[in-house]
């Protein structure tokens, strides 16, 4: 039997727990689809060590509060337990250990399919995240089979490698990140140009209090900064966030350059070097992955084609969650409420 609901919202992460707290508030008949068991699961399978960037003062969805102490920078696991704590708070009508594996146009209605359940619904949000599908190159495989590979999603603390040196390939973030607590117990070389780096605190405050304060985060796609991070694609890499070269190296991390191959089954560097390691740490991003919907709303590279979330030609389909979205904090945890906000009234707006 075809089940019907108003609005249906796949994911129930940040972005799909935003917009169910602004659904609810509207008294809408709504369900919020997920496929893992617990909220806030892809929150816990990150690596043990991880912290947000942003403290907790500026990592609220709307109407709760983050509990912590505002100059707190909250772990991975207390990012989870607040997800989970405010689809309690709002008694969000979750559908876990569903995965959503079809979307397509039905007349008036959507089409929803998740195993043996069929849903209708007038208005569909797909707030699946900013981050689908772990990428990696397609010379991976070419790796000999004694090298352990692992991409930074599955790397939970150096426990997760075998003995022997490694080769963390992706200089960002993740990169520096996991590289730095690897180089306390191994060799760790790491791989990747260089993205530049900005402070984590400057004069006191957190460098996402200024990015907020001067209204960078909260420029849109429009803006002359929106338009100049949009046309670069995100080409240059986010930069470095409180990790300097100097820490790198104190840490005992030795950066190298691009991995750009393989020979004789060892990863090969740009600069023609090859590397004898044991453990190759893959922390090369992600790619979207919106092959479940249909392709009447992906572009040729894979991703939606939208306006601030709004699916041209397609009334009542929706996206949430996306990196820079609208604004440049679209896809964080402070800025994804913007974005709810307005996509649920534009959802009151059709009835």
């Amino acid at each position: 039997m075809t089940e019907r609901f108003d609005t249906v919202v796949v994911g129930a992460g940040q972005a799909g727990l935003a917009i169910g707290y602004y659904l609810a508030e509207q008294g809408r008949d709504f369900v919020i689809l997920d496929a893992d068991s617990e909220v806030g699961g892809t929150w816990r399978r990150r690596w043990d060590s991880l912290r947000l960037f942003t403290p907790a003062g500026l990592s609220n969805l709307p109407g709760l509060p983050f509990p912590a102490p505002s100059n707190h920078y909250p772990t991975k696991n207390e990012t989870a337990e607040y997800l989970e704590r405010y689809a309690a708070t709002f008694q969000l009508p979750l559908s876990l250990d569903t995965a959503v594996e079809s979307l397509t146009p039905q007349g008036a209605y959507y089409l929803v399919k998740a195993g043996r359940r069929l849903i209708e619904a007038r208005n569909v949000v797909i707030a699946t995240g900013a981050y689908q599908a772990p990428s990696v190159p397609a010379f991976e495989s070419e790796l000999d089979p004694a090298i352990v590979q692992i991409h930074s999603s599955q790397y939970r603390n150096p426990d997760t490698l075998r003995d022997g040196e490694v080769l963390v390939v992706g200089a960002g973030n993740s990169g520096a990140q996991i590289g730095i607590e690897l180089a306390a117990s191994k060799r760790t070389w790491l791989s990747g140009r260089d993205v530049g780096r900005i402070p984590q605190e400057v004069l006191g405050r957190p460098i996402h209090w200024w990015l907020y304060r001067t209204r960078v985060l909260t420029a849109t796609r429009e803006s002359w900064i929106g338009r100049r991070l949009h046309g670069h694609g995100g080409k240059g890499g986010v930069p470095l966030i409180g990790t300097s070269n100097a820490r790198l190296a104190g840490a005992g991390v030795e950066r190298v350059p691009r991995t750009v191959g393989v020979r004789d089954g060892k990863p090969l560097l740009e600069d023609g070097r090859v590397m004898d390691v044991a453990n190759v740490v893959w922390c090369t991003g992600f790619r979207p992955d919106f092959s479940w919907i249909s392709s009447l709303v992906r572009g040729d590279d894979g991703n939606p084609r939208h306006h601030r979330g709004i699916v041209r030609g397609e009334p009542g389909l929706f996206f949430l969650g996306l990196i820079r979205l609208h604004r440049l904090d679209s896809s964080l945890l402070a800025g994804v409420g913007f974005d709810a906000g307005d996509i649920a009234q534009r959802i009151a707006a059709q009835t």
